[in-house]
């Protein structure tokens, strides 16, 4: 009795089925959450936030990059940004994180690369911050890099990316729309049995809320069993893990950046980065023994910057008291699942190290199966 309607929606979405463009999440009809988009839904919808890549594809087994988000205008170093990391599962190496939780602030932009690229991104953002104008005489540096590792679909041992690479994602870093998909630090990434990659989106709080804005950007690397705004997209595909021998790895990793232009500070930055993992959760993730799944969650506000140096010993801010958080951690939770979606709905297939080829999120099986549990929109 169910054949005869699917074969209805095949019909009336033929498009789209057909010729896999990758779309969005909300260009498909697909309305995850109650909460307004920003302009861009992105990241960079937080005022002064940019985000650059570079991505490396190279023959048949370099599939790799860099993504760098720059929290703010000016030099971060010396006017230092209130920050937080939430660690989901730290089966990973998120170099920096101590010195952030420790002081409540980040100092230069975030990287995300791939594992092994660490210490290489990490130097290139240390001579990065030594050559600004006005920090001639410092002498610590504490950059943030995350990761995940892409060694199926590239030679991750061979370590190509270069300081000159993470340099070039940081000077072209960009506000406006954000390129998603196999890019950058989602190049050779895998997410739920399909081609991860990067994602993004953001949340509009209403003027009775506060009027404020949460922007993420995800790497996606890791496993579990896919949801779709509730549709048990994953279960309906057969394709899950520990549904067979073949699918039963759900190790990887997870990076959340999470933006906002609330006055908030280190605090309530790690509540709303706790709120981030419930988004992974609504995807499917389950953020397993072997997924590096951390969140990196800062404020843009304006009077909340730290400066590196100064004549006064003591800092007058204005913050949001905790009544008013439970908005953006809706915010967060929503923008966070969408763009583990959008990064999954972007990317394309892929084939790099030994061969190993990773299919994109088949578009033409999903709508179906989105359409049956009424979760596409006109």
């Amino acid at each position: 009795m169910f054949h005869r309607p699917l074969l209805f929606t095949l019909f009336l979405l033929p498009a789209a089925l057909c010729a896999q463009e990758r779309k969005r999440a909300r260009d498909l009809g697909i309305r995850i959450g109650v909460m307004q988009p920003g302009a861009n839904n992105a990241i960079t919808d937080v005022r002064g936030v940019k985000v650059g890549h570079t991505t490396l594809v190279k023959g048949d087994s370099i599939r790799t990059g860099v993504t760098a988000i720059i929290p703010a205008e000016g030099s971060v170093f010396q006017q230092k940004v209130p920050a937080a990391v939430f660690v989901g599962n730290g089966f990973g190496k998120l170099a920096g994180s101590t010195q952030v939780n420790e002081l409540g602030n980040l100092e230069t932009p975030i990287v995300l690369t791939n594992t092994l690229s660490v210490p290489v991104a990490m130097q290139a953002l240390v001579d990065l911050t030594l050559a600004e104008k006005g920090n001639e005489n410092v002498r610590s540096v504490n950059a943030l890099v995350g990761e995940t590792n892409d060694g199926y679909l590239n030679d991750i041992r061979g370590r190509h990316v270069t300081p000159a690479d993470v340099s070039a994602a940081v000077r072209n870093a960009s506000s406006g729309k954000v390129a998603e998909g196999n890019i950058g630090a989602g190049t050779g990434t895998v997410c739920f049995g399909f081609k991860g990659g990067i994602g993004t989106a953001s949340r509009k709080l209403p003027a009775s809320l506060g009027g404020y804005t949460v922007g993420v950007i995800v790497q996606t690397n890791f496993g579990g069993v896919l949801a779709i705004d509730g549709a048990p997209v994953g279960k309906e595909l057969g394709k899950f893990d520990f549904s067979n021998h073949l699918l039963n790895n759900v190790d990887g990793s997870c990076m959340i950046v999470v933006a906002t232009d609330a006055p908030i500070d280190h605090r309530n930055l790690m509540r709303l980065a706790a709120r981030a993992m419930l988004g992974l959760g609504k995807a499917g993730g389950i953020a397993s023994n072997g997924s590096g799944d951390y969140v990196i969650a800062f404020s843009t506000a304006e009077g909340l910057r730290i400066p590196h140096s100064g004549s006064s010993a003591t800092q007058t801010v204005t913050l949001l008291q905790n009544d008013g958080m439970s908005p953006l951690f809706m915010a967060a939770i929503e923008a966070t699942e969408e763009a583990i979606i959008n990064s999954l709905l972007m990317a394309e297939g892929s084939k790099g190290r030994n061969g190993n080829a990773v299919e994109a999120l088949p578009l033409q099986q999903v709508l179906p199966i989105l359409q049956k549990y009424n979760r596409l929109q006109p």
